[in-house]
């Protein structure tokens, strides 16, 4: 028997800095309980880590790599961002892994990149959004009667996240309006209120002030362990 070959040291992940929107997406799919048993919806969703923002989303009967690029595309479509395609992140599962997928990202020009194989928290920004959809208080108990009903339940809890929800992982602004830019202002205007309103009443104000500058860049490292502190939706 000849010797074995010693082991390859395994490559570490690569780190993607998100410095503005649509730099880096991650996506993922989970289940929507029908109200029959054993049936289930499920929804695709694509998420921009630097704004938190869902830049598309689709509830389908099944798990699919067809359904998987076309929901690419619209995204792509939806955010023109096509002179400059995002990374885009995704744990192992069939439909990430697809050739018709894999096909569809060297078409647009977008750089997949995956969890790391039996490493369950590697894609922690999905799996954060994924709590605030079925912890939300409208969640439907007993599940959806139909495949209308889910992607309808879908699109109003979509509507309110990206343009209603305070996220506390971007210092209580919404996701859109972080995406679009506007943070900048609301944070600036919520820091003079406190400024002022402590001046006013000094003795009021003991302690330190809660700080109101935007949180910056954000990182997508699958090596690091603390990558899912402060992306809690």
């Amino acid at each position: 028997r000849g010797r074995a070959k010693p082991r390859k040291p395994r490559k570490p992940p690569s780190t993607f800095i998100a410095k503005a929107p649509n730099q880096v997406w991650t996506w993922d799919i989970t289940y929507l309980p029908s109200s029959v048993k054993g049936l289930y919806y499920y929804l695709y969703l694509v998420e921009d880590i630097y704004s938190s923002k869902g830049v598309a989303w689709e509830v389908h009967e099944s798990e699919s790599g067809e359904y998987a690029a076309t929901l690419m595309q619209r995204a792509m479509l939806r955010e023109q961002c096509f002179s400059r395609p995002p990374v885009l992140h995704s744990d192992n599962g069939a439909p990430m892994k697809s050739q018709t997928l894999r096909a569809k990202l060297h078409d647009l020009g977008i750089q997949p990149s995956h969890s790391r194989p039996r490493v369950s928290n590697d894609n922690p920004y999905s799996e954060s959004l994924f709590r605030t959809v079925k912890y939300n208080p409208d969640w439907p108990s007993k599940g959806f009667a139909s495949l209308d009903e889910a992607r309808h339940w879908v699109e109003g809890f979509m509507q309110w996240y990206n343009h209603e929800h305070l996220h506390s992982g971007i210092k209580y602004v919404t996701p859109a309006d972080r995406h679009d830019g506007k943070d900048v202002a609301i944070l600036s205007a919520r820091d003079k209120v406190q400024r002022l309103a402590r001046e006013r009443n000094p003795l009021r104000w003991t302690g330190k002030t809660r700080n109101w500058a935007p949180i910056g860049s954000v990182a997508l490292n699958p090596q690091k362990e603390n990558l899912a502190n402060d992306i809690a939706a």
